[in-house]
């Protein structure tokens, strides 16, 4: 593209170039109100620069443009990672130094706004070391231990290092003991609600566009446990939440899916089945049978291991005493 400086009646050269950034959420990386953007023209002021969507558009000599685009893809590494980019890593960046980089630590990833998810308790690090051990891991335990959004971050770290190619999350659906009637609305609305602890966990860990972009491309796909049938899943990492309330032949049916490349982690709580009586769990089916099974993992969490508000803690400590007394045959007057 030739450009004409009027001031010196001189001729330059310009050079256009594209600069795509596809890792990172935009509205991240340019900033509140466009902050960053603004910030990273005003350092490059021999540029002119347009930020659109994921494109930035900048000209001008060879020498700058070359820095601009090594610079942005270095910024857009550290956007990736951490899930924010401060004003001190746009500067030192640009100046040539190091970024300053967060301590990974034993951090999984880091969720939206920096904040880094990491196994808080010996059980949930132990979780992370099943992982990457197995390519089956059981995670069992009661509420609040943090199974399924360890299992998310895991799935999450898994396709942000192209260790998979897309992240596949179900449940069965099924009530928690109260009967929903009809639900209005297409497929995808009706099965929502089963599914929204997944939606919850991914919406910590990745930026909003970002995360809508994946699940429009089917990078990240949430189907409820009736939709596996017949697939292979390949290249993924596939998570199976709420176990126990899997019949026999569901869970042996999404065991069988674990394709070529692909990692599986089921999780689930024994003591919350809401299937009828009569029904076999096929988690506890799934356990027994495929007991000592070279390749599976196994990590059981406890009381010690909830994370959630101190009083979920209590709740269970209650709940397991009034179910012994239940057991040891000792009426405690509760209906």
């Amino acid at each position: 593209m030739l450009f004409v400086n009027q001031s010196t009646r001189l001729l330059k050269y310009m050079i256009e170039r594209h600069i795509i950034i596809d890792n990172v959420d935009p509205v991240v990386f340019y900033g509140v109100n466009n902050s960053n953007i603004q910030l990273i023209r005003n350092l490059f002021p021999k540029l002119r620069m347009a930020a659109r969507g994921s494109v930035i558009t900048v000209i001008g000599d060879e020498a700058e443009t070359e820095k601009f685009e090594h610079d942005i893809k270095q910024l857009e590494e550290y956007c990736a990672t951490y899930n924010t980019l401060p004003e001190d890593v746009i500067l030192d960046t640009i100046k040539g130094l190091p970024p300053k980089e967060l301590k990974m630590d034993d951090a999984i990833i880091y969720g939206v706004n920096g904040k880094p998810i990491k196994g808080r308790t010996p059980n949930q690090q132990l979780m992370v070391k099943t992982f990457n051990e197995n390519d089956l891991t059981f995670a069992l335990g009661p509420a609040g231990t943090g199974k399924t959004y360890l299992a998310v971050a895991l799935a999450v770290r898994a396709l942000k290092n192209r260790e998979a190619r897309k992240i596949i999350l179900s449940r069965p659906a099924v009530e928690a003991g109260e009967k929903l009637g009809f639900l209005p609305g297409d497929m995808r609305d009706k099965i929502d609600p089963y599914l929204q602890p997944l939606y919850d966990a991914l919406e910590d860990m990745i930026p909003g566009a970002k995360l809508k972009e994946y699940m429009d491309t089917n990078v990240i796909q949430i189907a409820p446990l009736a939709f596996m049938r017949g697939r292979t899943l390949n290249d993924a990492i596939i998570v199976l939440d709420e176990a126990q309330n899997t019949t026999t032949h569901q869970i042996k049916m999404f065991l069988t899916r674990l394709g070529m490349g692909s990692k599986m982690v089921v999780t689930g709580d024994t003591t919350q089945i809401d299937l009828p009586r009569s029904v076999t769990s096929g988690l506890i089916q799934a356990l027994k049978v495929l007991d000592g099974v070279k390749g599976i993992g196994k990590i059981e969490f406890g009381k010690k291991d909830i994370v959630r508000h101190q009083l979920v803690q209590r709740i269970v400590e209650a709940y397991e005493r009034h179910d012994a007394l239940l057991k040891a045959g000792i009426d405690d007057n509760i209906e």
